[in-house]
């Protein structure tokens, strides 16, 4: 993402409650500029670049996450990560239209370099 000086820097919400892996995503996003938010609600401000759920806790907001998106934050990128053992959790995701389900390993392999 490139920012011109007018434009505010981007912002990762990420809707989870684990505080731990929490610290490693915020420490991701703060490294390309960005701002962070954790939360447990869907995202209302229009300046989110990611939009990032975790299904461990959150798979329950998937059906309405995507429209939810579109309507609030519209250029923001939403992905969603689970276990790799609970599969039904990341096929109601991918159902849902959000575009980037993976394995919280795979997530958590890319993180370094995702923003």
């Amino acid at each position: 993402m490139s920012n011109t000086p007018s434009e505010s820097p981007g912002k990762v919400v990420f809707l989870s409650g684990d505080l731990m892996f929490a610290s490693r995503v915020e420490s991701a996003a703060k490294r390309s500029g960005l701002t962070f938010q954790l939360t447990g609600a869907l995202p209302d401000a229009s300046d989110a670049s990611w939009v990032i759920v975790d299904l461990s806790m959150f798979s329950h907001l998937v059906d309405e996450l995507p429209e939810h998106c579109q309507q609030n934050c519209p250029q923001a990128t939403i992905i969603a990560y689970g276990a790799h053992v609970k599969t039904e959790q990341l096929r109601q995701a991918r159902a849902a239209g959000i575009e980037h389900v993976l394995t919280k390993g795979q997530f958590d392999q890319q993180l370094p370099t995702l923003f």
